[in-house]
């Protein structure tokens, strides 16, 4: 193996020390090398090929490749062969060395390779601090400015740039196209036709301001901008990698955001909900649901329920699931390529490797999953309260059996375990399965016509066992349900219930049957109804093996009946509605009966009296928690970022009580190469703020949290306040002051207004006191942002010349809607748009192969059904399969975090726009609309361009269009006006 020399970046001058003897100079220019160039692999923590550059030691005892150097023999040293010739071994990955620098080593080395006794070598690869995103936020004078009034600072800053560049500002937009403007940018919609003739014809001076300030007040303006922040999170509703399961409680992530901005909510308070409210506003139930900004992300499905942590593929899953979190929450509010470091030292920016770990250190303990709360946060609390002390009692219950029982009883259980994944012995006409619900508390029912009004005396339900995938005893068997009879088949009338386990969870039965006394209810029919479906992971169903109805006789009057059903999977042999009454049921497995009773007997015989007494203790305690946890209410749930207290493969902390995972430095990012462990903190860049939280050794995971939203919202950060400022201005302006909107490093754009930007942050900070509105209002209240963005032929000459991509804002910038808003406009221009708030995602798709990974078609969605004509934020996203009209539209991939969606104009676009099954149902109500106004076409044709584009047509564009119309119908002539570029432009 050849000894690598890793280096990555180019030394500028090496000869740079003064004084000292010849040998001291000439050792002080190869540390300099050394220090840029090499230690930062080649150090004591981390020895890349077993060679450490960074004192005299290690350099002379050299790596895997044996001797380093051969003082005084330059030519028979490796180091130089490695580093030299055309094609040079090291170093990978970076540019070569150059000449000169080759030649100060090679000289070092002819003279014997000094190296003074007790120096050490420090890793000089990172980059230092003093960056313009990184230095604090001052007072910034405003510029001068020829005119005696200007109403809004930030048009000082942009004519003071125009100024420099003998530019100036295009002229006002046209009440027309900025009442449209504002509105789409602020709500997502357009306005009204009548709203544009009031604006239009409005001479009051404050009109424009009293426009921004109702549609800042709409609802809408909150779902609006929602969207632009679910894609910086990348917010998704499917895991996403190999089996993209469904997650269907991550929608109250979403609500909350809504919410939050129509709230208008403080940004630090904002930052702190999302990255710790349970901890630091334990009173509040947007603390709980905010927490889905964590789980936000794509989650491994089976790197993390199939493998266990254990293993180093289960390991790596997690590593990179903390990756994630981190580089959402860094990315997000700081935007900071942090992620670099994940392997190394930023090659660029100044964050240590340690840095990085430092961060993944404040969410050791948590995983993603569905999380418990009520609207009430008393009875969230109290419930986490009583769960906490629930796992808290198993894991001490099994303490003691392996104290009492030890060996015997590990391989007592070992025979369990084995016992249970033999095949149960039955048929594979297992049962009734239901169709898959997203989720658990979807009603599922199943009914038998016995073909007369009969007597009962008992119903039987058998569970089914499924052998798929180790499912088990007691698959899709409900946790809440209730038995009926009764002779109306619709059960409206009549009805005599023979059970009703409906008030708390039912514990799995296993392949137990469950029979119920029906007392000589009477009927013709007996149905079960699933209140809340089996416990999955993203899709829910019910499933039966057998339903049987005995008489007093003991006859089963059932067997070979009519079943009836909501909804059924019929994939025979395995499953069908005809199977519940085909007397096959899997058997209870005799073999585990006996094995559970010899486990019973092992205790009884080597538990001490003394954990006897606690045991039994223990267990009092248990059942008195169980029963006061049956008497809340149904919990809401939400997909967030939460300590995990399951079991199997998927364990998360909570099988530890919450402890978090130790997090080391990896060398090269190999979970199999720990090197030292690290405390949690932040970033070392930013000298206005401590690098590692002072938190006790025993920290709990919501004290790190707690501590690192207090770092990230805290004033004296100046990445915090100057990265949303910018976002919200990018969104406002197609493109943010500074252009990389995610990377405020060396990597990333330089801003284009530097103290525009920093005016901007402390006025956010300091006077609007976080509110997102006001910076909205001082915006768009801009003569900057009511500038035409189509101005005169000459200012257009000469401006092109100077700044052609009109980084200097000379015009208002023409931008395209996103997707979803032209969506939206669809539906709006035909009179079908949902505006109703809230709550699960519609599903513009059908699901096939749910038990496996599932299948989004999107083509078998009915354009026609209400339920998803609301509006697109609440559309369900689904990562693996995005809808194929949304992504051609450029929708943002919900696997990425998305920064700045991309913008293309495709004659895809168009074909997609005029062929798309939605845009064809809803051209359909737009022409019936119009219909309704005038027999005329000529009439129906003004209607339709009122309603799509707020104006009258000219006289050629109503020519135009009636001749089309009449030639092709006034659906087409409809569809034709919802594809226009007018129609899909925001101005």
């Amino acid at each position: 193996m050849r000894l690598p020399i890793c280096t990555v970046v180019l030394l500028i001058g090496v000869f740079t020390a003064c004084g000292g003897t010849a040998d001291e100079r000439r050792f002080d220019s190869v540390a300099n090398l050394f220090e840029k160039r090499c230690v930062s692999c080649h150090n004591a923590s981390e020895a890349k090929g077993g060679f450490a550059i960074d004192s005299r030691d290690a350099f002379r005892a050299g790596g895997e490749s044996g001797e380093t150097i051969v003082a005084g023999r330059p030519d028979k040293s490796l180091l130089i062969e490695m580093i030299s010739g055309e094609e040079p071994e090291m170093p990978k990955g970076a540019d070569n060395l150059s000449a000169d620098e080759i030649e100060v080593i090679r000289q070092w080395i002819t003279t014997g390779a000094e190296w003074p006794e007790g120096r050490k070598l420090k890793d000089g690869s990172l980059a230092d601090k003093d960056w313009w995103s990184l230095r604090l936020l001052s007072a910034v004078a405003l510029p001068a400015s020829d005119r005696e009034i200007v109403a809004n600072p930030i048009d000082l800053f942009i004519e003071a740039k125009l100024r420099e560049r003998r530019l100036k500002a295009s002229p006002p937009a046209d009440r027309r196209t900025l009442i449209r403007r504002v509105a789409f940018d602020l709500t997502g919609l357009p306005p009204t036709a009548d709203e544009v003739d009031a604006f239009c014809v409005d001479d009051d001076p404050s009109a424009y301001l009293k426009l921004v300030d109702r549609l800042l007040d709409s609802p809408r303006y909150g779902e609006r901008w929602a969207r632009h922040w679910l894609d910086v999170v990348h917010y998704g509703e499917t895991h996403g990698y190999d089996k993209d399961k469904p997650r269907p409680n991550a929608w109250p992530y979403r609500d909350y955001v809504i919410r939050a901005f129509n709230e208008d909510k403080p940004y630090n308070r904002f930052i702190q909900e999302q990255i710790a409210g349970d901890i630091l506003f334990p009173e509040s139930i947007d603390g709980v649901v905010a927490l889905g900004f964590i789980a936000a992300g794509p989650w491994d499905f089976i790197g993390h329920a199939e493998v266990p942590e254990s293993k180093t593929d289960g390991k790596i899953a997690r590593h990179l699931d903390r990756d994630d979190m981190i580089s959402n929450a860094i990315s997000t509010f700081q935007s900071v390529t942090v992620h670099c470091a994940q392997c190394h030292n930023h090659k660029f920016d100044s964050i240590p490797q340690e840095d990085y770990f430092a961060l993944q250190a404040n969410f050791a303990a948590l995983d993603r999953a569905d999380r418990k709360y009520f609207a009430d946060a008393v009875t969230t609390r109290r419930f986490h309260e009583l769960d906490s002390r629930q796992q808290t009692l198993a894991e001490r219950k099994k303490a003691i059996e392996k104290e009492a029982a030890g060996e015997e009883l590990k391989a007592i259980d070992k025979k369990i375990t084995d016992a249970a994944k033999k095949p149960v012995a039955t048929k594979p006409e297992f049962g009734y399965h239901s169709a898959v619900s997203l989720t658990q508390d979807a009603i599922k029912w199943v009914q038998i016509d016995l073909g007369r009004s009969e007597v009962v005396d008992q119903v039987v339900l058998k569970p089914t066992h499924d052998t798929f995938n180790n499912i088990g005893a007691g698959f899709g068997f409900p946790l809440r349900y209730r038995i009926e009879i009764s002779d109306d088949p619709e059960f409206k009338t009549n009805n005599s219930t023979v059970v009703s386990n409906e008030e708390s969870d039912v514990p799995s039965p296993g392949t137990k049957p469950q029979t119920f006394a029906a007392n000589d209810s009477t009927g013709r029919f007996v149905r079960v109804t699933a209140t809340k479906l089996a416990p999955r992971k993203g899709d829910f169903i019910f499933a039966l093996a057998e339903m049987q109805v005995i008489t007093a006789s003991g006859e089963n009057i059932a067997a070979g009946a009519v079943v009836t059903a909501l909804d059924s999977i019929e994939l025979l042999p395995r499953w069908s509605k005809k199977n519940l009454v085909d007397a096959i049921a899997p058997e209870q497995d005799s073999e585990l009966t006996e094995l559970r009773s010899q486990r019973a007997d092992l205790l009884k015989r080597t538990m001490t009296e003394e954990q006897r007494v606690e045991f039994k203790a223990i267990d009092r305690e248990l059942t008195d928690l169980k029963k006061e946890l049956s008497s809340f209410p149904s919990p809401d749930i939400v997909y967030a970022g939460t300590v995990y207290t399951g079991s199997g493969n998927f364990m998360g902390t909570g099988a530890n009580g919450g402890k978090p995972r130790p997090i080391h430095v990896l060398a090269r990012g190999d979970v199999t190469r720990p090197v030292k462990e690290v405390t949690p903190g932040a970033l070392s860049c930013l000298s206005s703020l401590p690098a590692r939280f002072e938190l006790p050794a025993d920290a709990s995971e919501g004290e790190r949290r707690a501590a690192f939203a207090r770092w990230l919202s805290d004033e004296k950060n100046p990445l915090t306040w100057r990265s949303i400022v910018n976002r919200v201005w990018q969104f406002h302006f197609g493109r943010g002051i500074v252009e990389t909107p995610n990377d405020f490093g060396r990597m990333g754009a330089s801003p284009t207004h530097p103290e525009l930007l920093d005016c901007l942050a402390l006025w956010f900070r300091d006077e609007a006191q976080g509110s997102l509105k006001k910076l909205h209002k001082l915006i768009v209240t801009s003569e900057t942002y009511r500038q035409t963005s189509s101005p005169d032929i000459v200012q257009t000459a000469n401006a092109m010349e100077i700044d052609s991509s009109n980084e200097l804002l000379w015009r208002q910038n023409r931008r395209k809607l996103e997707a979803e808003a032209i969506r939206d406009s669809i539906l709006l221009a035909a009179g079908k748009l949902d505006l109703t708030m809230g709550g699960p995602s519609f599903q513009d798709f059908v699901i096939t192969h749910p038990e496996h990974s599932p299948h989004y078609e999107y083509h078998l969605a009915d354009p026609e059904d209400t339920k998803i004509h609301r509006r697109s934020i609440y559309r369900f996203i689904v990562r693996s399969q995005q809808q194929p009209w949304m992504s051609t539209m450029d929708c943002a991939d919900p696997s990425m975090l998305v920064d700045k969606r991309n913008q293309t104009i495709t004659p895809l676009q168009a074909l997609a726009q005029l062929n798309n099954d939605l845009s064809i149902a809803m051209a359909m109500h737009f022409s019936t609309r119009v219909l309704n106004v005038s027999n005329s076409v000529d009439e129906q044709i003004d209607a339709a361009f009122q309603i799509a584009l707020q104006r009258t047509p000219t006289g050629v564009e109503r020519e135009e269009t009636v001749r089309f119309a009449k030639e092709h119908g006034l659906a087409n002539a409809c569809r034709l006006i919802m594809n226009l570029n007018e129609f899909v432009f925001v101005d």
